[in-house]
């Protein structure tokens, strides 16, 4: 029996325990005869196909474990499309996989909801020195304590080598074998649920990696005729056949939901899953995902570089029913602020306080302006979805991975903006999320990293050389030849993280202010904001301030305020008007990012003079107002 809360679902694809053995069953609907290869001394066996294309057979008495492939017409063998498990690597046979012996703790345990969210994405292989799940299990107490609330994994389907940064997954159904055996991950999210931790997984539906990828094998109707992405042939969504192609990513996410109790999923790259038909993937596969298990909470969250908010409006408004998008503005602005980057996509954002303030009141800044990188309009209006769908960073996976040299941001600016930057991201209206180390500064890069065959890597490493030509600090040949090599092991060590620092300073300071800043944030429960419960105001040229105010008893009335840049003095009566800050009113200091628990060497502002705060460098301050919590109500 597959082990899930969800009991009713059970699987189509692959290869499933049913009393008395194991079912299999491939969708080849071009090919004439599919057959079934045991590891061992057993002949082939002839797999029966039904009308839509199918095959399948049921083998008595076979062992969990026991490894297979399938001959396509005498081609092959070949491992399953939907394999549960590749021991051997992505290029070796399937293993069979029973989800139902491992033994789950976690039946109380009915998922998160959105409002609670505050998500830490982390990659496996290089969160830990041993790069496994139960290395990683091991510091979800870390975790915890933090204040995060959700751990979003990066993407696990199996991979060819033994690293990869995660986006050449080829095995969609079977967890990275360089990880850990699929009841290590299995045990990994027990032990999540057991310290009240969420686990969501980033999955790529839009392109498959460069090596070990077969569905197009096994039928070439996997693949659209007419759409192109940037990775070639677009997956087919909208073209003859591709109701079985739909069904094949639908099953696939029910599948982590149900057979690993994951509670959600990341969806990579959705502007790349290209869909004409009268009712878009996203739509059906966040309906029929949550259909399968009605009794708990998923969240289905898209990466989107569109900025639309249909995907998070209700299907009966015309939307497509998802939780959150990611929303890369806010990084945009600050990185182009703070660090001044101006390559590629950040020619597009001014790095203003006026457009930062903006991008933190909306969500994200292009609604329809026209953008120069895309050439044409982006956006649409986001004011009819609450902040908590746009899940917002200082820094993730892309925006540190898809730089040359793999820097994040906080190793582009100082400290002390850091910790004013920080400030805003977690006590800001929109949902927040955090790559791994950050809360601590880590040291290490996170760089590009792969372990394809000598012939295909140094291909990956030209292209990767090649695709910075036209950034500034690039254009000479010699310093191309110096961005690190994805191939060599180096580059992989490189990108993990060191936690013997996370205990030494200044890192545990910055440690603590996160640990009170995700504190406060839960206390106010900033999560459950709507829009009418806050305004930020640009504080002339210095920063922003962010007047938060939560209805009912969950909190008091927060004024943040953070000098990013030009440290001086900012007077708040200026811009009362914009914050809603009305006649007098006593404010509290609740945090300051210049206490001695978060920094050696202190500078506090100087408040003697509210509402005119002197900051004698970058930093943050938190006020809070008990009164105005009363008023408001």
């Amino acid at each position: 029996m597959i082990g899930s809360p969800g009991g009713g679902w059970r699987p189509s694809l692959g290869a499933w325990l049913e009393p008395g053995g194991v079912r299999f069953r491939v969708w080849a609907p071009e090919r004439e005869r599919v057959e079934l290869v045991l590891e061992g001394p057993e002949p082939a066996c002839d797999l029966a196909r039904d009308a839509a294309g199918y095959w399948g057979t049921f083998v008595p008495d076979l062992p969990v474990g026991a490894l297979y492939r399938y001959l396509l017409d005498d081609e092959g063998p070949f491992p399953d499309p939907a394999s549960r498990s590749q021991p051997q690597g992505v290029h070796g046979p399937s293993g069979v996989v029973d989800p139902g012996t491992f033994a789950w703790s976690d039946h109380q345990w009915k998922g998160l909801g959105l409002e609670e969210l505050v998500v830490y994405e982390l990659h496996v292989g290089t969160f830990t020195p041993e790069g496994t799940f139960a290395a990683a299990r091991e510091k979800l107490a870390h975790l915890r304590r933090l204040g995060v609330t959700a751990i979003e994994l990066m993407p696990l389907a199996d991979f060819p080598g033994d690293r990869n940064w995660g986006y050449d997954g080829v095995d969609l159904f079977a967890p990275a074998r360089v990880y850990g055996k699929p009841d290590d991950l299995r045990d990994f999210v027990d032990a999540a649920h057991g310290e009240r931790l969420a686990v969501l997984l980033d999955v790529v539906y839009n392109h498959l990696g460069p090596d070990g990828a077969y569905l197009s094998l096994f039928s070439p109707s996997y693949f659209s005729k007419t759409h192109r992405t940037p990775w070639g042939q677009a997956v087919n969504l909208d073209g003859p056949a591709s109701e079985h192609v739909r069904g094949f990513f639908v099953e696939n996410a029910q599948h982590w939901i149900h057979e690993y109790h994951l509670d959600g999923l990341r969806l990579d790259a959705c502007h790349a899953l290209i869909d004409d038909s009268p009712r878009h993937l996203l739509a059906e596969l966040q309906d029929r995902v949550r259909s399968s298990l009605p009794e708990r909470d998923v969240l289905i969250i898209a990466e989107d570089s569109r900025n639309l908010v249909r995907m998070v409006q209700p299907e009966a408004e015309g939307g497509w029913g998802l939780d959150a998008v990611w929303a890369d503005d806010l990084h945009h602005q600050l990185r182009v602020g703070m660090a001044g980057d101006r390559d590629g996509y950040y020619a597009d954002f001014s790095g203003s306080v006026q457009d930062l303030a903006r991008t933190i009141r909306d969500g994200w800044f292009f609604r329809g302006q026209t953008s120069r990188h895309f050439g044409g309009p982006r956006g649409t209006d986001p004011t009819g979805a609450p902040p908590r769908r746009f899940v917002v960073c200082l820094q993730n996976h892309d925006q540190v991975g898809n730089r040359a040299l793999g820097e994040r941001l906080h190793h582009q600016v100082d400290l002390a903006t850091w910790r004013a930057a920080s400030t805003l991201l977690l006590l800001g209206p929109e949902t927040p999320l955090l790559f791994m180390g950050q809360e601590w500064g880590a040291t290490s890069p996170f760089l590009f990293f792969t372990d394809h065959d000598p012939h295909l890597g140094r291909r990956v490493t030209e292209g990767r050389r090649r695709e910075f030509a036209d950034f500034r600090a690039f254009t000479d040949p010699a310093a191309r030849a110096r961005i690190p090599d994805p191939q060599a092991e180096e580059t992989f060590r490189r990108s993990r993280l060191d936690w013997g620092e996370a205990n030494a300073e200044p890192h545990r300071g910055l440690r603590r202010l996160y640990r009170t800043l995700l504190a406060l944030r839960r206390e106010a429960r900033l999560g459950s904001l709507e829009r009418d419960q806050y305004r930020v105001a640009a504080l002339t040229g210095r920063g922003v301030a962010v007047h938060l105010e939560p209805r009912g008893e969950a909190g008091e009335s927060l004024l943040v305020v953070a000098c990013l840049r030009s440290p001086g003095p900012v007077d708040l009566r200026s811009v009362a008007g914009e914050l809603g800050l009305k006649g007098k009113a006593t404010w509290r200091l609740a945090v300051s990012t210049e206490e001695e628990d978060y920094v050696r060497d202190p500078r506090p502002p100087d408040l003697a003079s509210m509402p005119r705060i002197r900051f004698e460098r970058p930093g943050a301050v938190v006020l809070a107002n008990v009164a105005s919590r009363a008023s408001a109500r």
